[in-house]
């Protein structure tokens, strides 16, 4: 059995686990709920581990890391990476279900205007009627993978009409696939799940904000910067859309006073759609079992094996 650490559980997410208990009836695991403070720090906490669950995104494996740990045989991590013959699993699509009825909840929330209509009650007043329905809309899905599909079903579960755009278009899924334009010009509300890379930054600029309807709603529970954010303040400001449920920003966390906090056809949360107990506990077991299926022979959600490939 190799030496297994955990070096980064801060603040503490596997320590209260089903998943971590189950892992410390079959192994000794070295166990760490601070993060390290350095390169150096997290070097020095997973020398001699043949196996390292890593739990937080802000703990950097650097190429040094990788030739500092000459026995590391598997990180298991939520992410990606691909260094020094080490295999690398992830945990696909385990908060798959939480976002999606997180988007669902902030185009409920940003089409009802209920956080408005809420601080407006309690301040005394009775407003009405300024909710939209959903029923009969369209929901315009960008991109495909697990969390956009789940929306995508909870929107046709509503009574919306869905439509997608996806970069790799894949008509067995079975969804009516349209072009971006099209998608942008006829959804009532236009939702985004990419990825963030090279080619979904500032995705969503000025011009594709513009071909949306006056009428519609963006929801972003992707990566910030997948949106011009100085473009959808403009477009917000000038009601050019009529609202935004945004779960991701820019720089995170928001500034206190920062422009989007202070416009009330806006739904903000604080980059938490995945943050439930029931999709933290999956992910973390899955980290787990992939510890074990790799060291009984069988490895699973590997993102790079030990020789490289993919």
């Amino acid at each position: 059995m190799p030496q297994i650490v955990i070096p980064d559980d801060a603040p503490p997410v596997m320590a209260q686990s089903a998943a971590y208990r189950a892992l410390l009836e079959r192994a000794a695991v070295d166990y760490h709920d601070t993060l390290p403070a350095s390169e150096e720090g997290l070097i020095e906490r997973i020398a001699g581990a043949g196996v390292v669950i890593n739990i937080r995104s802000s703990t950097r494996f650097t190429d040094e890391v990788f030739r500092q740990s000459p026995n590391l045989r598997l990180l298991s991590l939520w992410g990606t990476a691909a260094r020094h013959g080490v295999t690398v699993t992830n945990t696909p699509g385990v908060s798959a279900f939480s976002i999606a009825e997180h988007a669902l909840a902030l185009m409920l929330a940003a089409a009802r205007r209920i956080p408005r209509v809420d601080a407006e009650i309690r301040q005394g007043h009775w407003p009405r009627g300024q909710a939209a329905q959903m029923h009969g809309k369209t929901l315009g899905i960008v991109g495909l993978g697990a969390v956009g599909r789940q929306f995508a079903r909870l929107g046709a579960g509503i009574g919306m009409r869905v439509i997608a755009w996806t970069i790799h278009p894949n008509p067995a899924l079975g969804f009516e696939l349209v072009s971006l334009d099209e998608l942008l010009r006829s959804s009532d509300v236009v939702s985004l799940h990419l990825r963030l890379s090279s080619e979904t930054r500032g995705f969503m600029g000025k011009s594709e904000i513009e071909k949306m309807k006056p009428s519609a709603i963006l929801i972003n529970t992707a990566r910030g910067a997948i949106v011009d954010e100085q473009a959808l303040l403009d477009a917000l400001t000038s009601n050019r859309i009529a609202g935004a449920g945004l779960d991701v920003f820019e720089a995170e966390p928001l500034l206190y006073g920062h422009p989007l906090t202070r416009l009330e056809n806006v739904v903000l949360t604080p980059h938490s759609a995945g943050v439930t107990p029931e999709a933290l506990e999956a992910g973390l077991k899955l980290s787990i079992d992939n510890v074990w299926n790799f060291l009984e022979g069988r490895p699973t959600n590997v993102v790079v094996s030990g020789d490289g490939t993919r």
